[in-house]
Formats: structure tokens, sequence, C-alpha cells
């Protein structure tokens, strides 16, 4: 099958092999002559990353970049960015990378005409009505992992440096008016971040499947997205060339960012304040944390997790799913607790009452209390 097509959900979205070639003629069809290209210091290095500068330099869009990204991007970071984007007089954002890169580059695009600090557009009530919209610029996204699905997503996860919590800033229009989602330029990713970065999309999928919220669309993109990670991820782990192998899984990234939509829940409020405070992955927290959220949550998903199995082909039921999650960490390299994982002298409370305020619990299964988020959190160590 040839993996190439044209999307228009929840954005327009380029998808196939070769197609980054399509950057310069996505900047003119939005308007954009002066793009920053945002992405992070690792990336930055990369032959993918001078390819496209140079495609963008031979049509006359120049080559700014700018690459103090943290991979838990901080405000400090977006005001360095939005100092460059004034300074560079830009109309517009790439935002290229993994999940880190194009949060922040979609941030600095929402935030270079705003007169309100960060926080005041926090993903709380109606406070996305708060901005001027006027001074938003336009975004292309471009991946280059399978993970977060931030180039589909209308929010950014950022980290406060001073208070180190992770907040979700949002609004509609940080949604991409254009997203080029290329397999090739995953090729190159470390088996490391084929393993996190997947996770990450498996555990948006399997969040936003078991959600108690009504959303059917959301639904079945998740169950189907599981699918292709289950068959795709290993693959792509052992052998990082395989091309179809790296596109079902950019195509289960999209997916899972499309899918939370109905919802995430304790995974993601369990990893964020992890990740804010002892700077771990998210993708690979998320994956250490997934076993034992399964069980704390197993009382309300028992039934859906049973027909899950049966989809994903999958033996023994509520078991034999939690045997299966074990058994892919195992085959990613996946470290086995938080301790492993880089997690030192943690406080377990401070962390459990950081989840509480996060957002995902909305989505969570079962309620989350102070104390089932400590024996989580316990149990992971």
């Amino acid at each position: 099958m040839l993996l190439n097509a044209n999307w228009s959900y929840p954005t327009s979205i380029r998808f196939g092999v070769g197609r980054i070639i399509e950057i310069a003629e996505a900047c003119k069809n939005i308007g954009i002559k002066k793009p920053l290209l945002v992405t992070d210091k690792g990336l930055a290095k990369l032959d993918i990353t001078n390819k496209t500068l140079d495609i963008l330099c031979k049509a006359g869009l120049g080559r700014s970049i700018f690459s103090e990204v943290d991979p838990n991007p901080t405000e400090l970071n977006a005001a360095s960015g939005i100092e460059i984007f004034k300074e560079g007089k830009h109309d517009g954002v790439i935002a290229f990378g993994g999940g880190s890169g194009i949060d922040l580059g979609k941030l600095i695009a929402f935030m270079v005409g705003q007169k309100r600090p960060i926080w005041d557009f926090e993903d709380l009530s109606d406070w996305w009505t708060r901005a001027d919209t006027t001074g938003i610029k336009p975004i292309i996204a471009i991946p280059t992992t399978a993970g977060t699905g931030s180039e589909v997503g209308r929010a950014s996860v950022i980290t406060n440096s001073e208070t180190k919590e992770k907040k979700i800033i949002f609004h509609p229009k940080f949604l991409p008016r254009i997203v080029i989602c290329d397999p090739e330029l995953t090729v190159g990713m470390p088996s490391s971040i084929t393993s996190g970065t997947g996770m990450d999309a498996f555990a948006h999928c399997l969040e936003a499947y078991c959600s108690p919220h009504y959303h059917p669309m959301s639904h079945g993109i998740a169950l189907e997205g599981m699918r292709l990670i289950k068959e795709n991820l290993p693959i792509v782990f052992k052998d990082g060339s395989n091309i179809n192998g790296r596109a079902n899984m950019m195509s289960a990234a999209i997916m899972g960012a499309t899918a939370f939509q109905k919802g995430l829940g304790v995974i993601h409020a369990a990893s964020h304040p992890i990740g804010a405070v002892h700077n771990t992955h998210h993708g690979t927290t998320n994956a250490v944390i997934m076993q034992e959220a399964l069980l704390i949550n197993r009382r309300a998903i028992e039934p859906r997790i049973e027909k899950l199995c049966n989809y994903l082909d999958i033996s023994g039921g509520f078991e034999g799913f939690i045997s299966f999650i074990k058994n892919l960490n195992i085959v990613l390299n996946i470290p086995k607790s938080l301790i492993e994982l880089g997690v030192k002298n943690p406080n377990i409370e401070a962390l459990a009452e950081s989840a509480l305020k996060d957002p995902s619990c909305g989505g969570n299964p079962i309620k989350l209390t102070k104390e089932n988020l400590t024996r989580l959190l316990k149990n992971c160590m």
C-alpha cells in the first residue's frame, strides 16, 4: 500500500514519504514570507533540519532557527523564542520536531501577540477567550517523532520553571494550519526515543478509549490507533529504517492526539508532575506508570479492556492485557520502575497533590484521590 494522502481531520495534513519538499509551498499557501523554525537543541544539529532550512532558503524564505528548547519546555524558553521572533520580524512559525519543539513553536506563535502572561491562558474554564486573536501568527507543524501528536493539538504543555508544574496552555488557534507528516524524518530516531514516543501515543489511545466521556468518533480512532502501535512499534524499535512501520506509527501518533479529545486519565495526571520535577521523558514515564494505572481503574474498565483484547487479538482478558503491556515494555527496554527511570528521592505526597490538580484527572474512569494516587506512585517506584 502506498502510504501517501491528504487529510483534513482535524486540520490540513500532508502525509507521505518525501513530502518535506512541500514546506516552502505550504508557507506561501498560508502567507508566511519569513518563517522562524523552532526545534530542540539536538535536532538543530541534524541533517533533516539543515535540509529543511535549505529548502526554505532556496525558496527565498530565509533559514532562521530557534533551538533553545528544553526537553520539558518552560516559559523561559518561550520568552527567548518570542524575542528572537520579534527581532527577526518573522511572520509565522514552523514547529519542527517532537512534542517539545512543536509545543514551544505553537506557544511562540500564540504569545508573540499577547499582552497577558502565559499562565493567564491555562486550560481552565474559558480562559482561552482572554487572548487577542489578531496577534496569533500562523503555524506549520512538522513532526520528527511519532508520539505526542502535538502537530494536531490545540494546546501546549509548558513547565512553570518556578513551581515545577506542567501547565496546559490552550487556544483553538494553537492548531497548526498545515501539518507535514513525512515518515522519512523519523527514520534516524534513536531506539529509546522510538520506544518512549511510541508508548506516549499508545497511552493517548488507551486513556481516550477508557475515558467515560461520550465521543464515539474518538473512541473508534483510539481503538485503531492501538492496533497500529501493537503491530508496528516493535518493528520500528528493532529496525528504524522500516518506512512502512514508521508511517504507521506516525499515523497512530496523530490518531492518539485526535482521540484524546475524549479525555485522558491517571497515566498523564501522574506523569506530568513527575516529568516537571524530575525531568523524565514524558512518553517513557507513561509507559512505566501504565500497568499500575490499569490496575487502579480495573473495576471501571475491565469489560472495555476485554473488548479491546478481542480487537487486538490478545488472549486472557484483563490479565492478558496487563501481561501484554508488561511484555511490550520489556521488548522496548522500558525501565521497570520510576527509580530505574531516574526519579531520585521523590516527594510522593507532593507529586500526588500535583497530580490531583492536573486536568487529565477529569477523564479518568474512577475518581482520583490523594490516597489512590499515592498508592499508584509508591507501586511504580
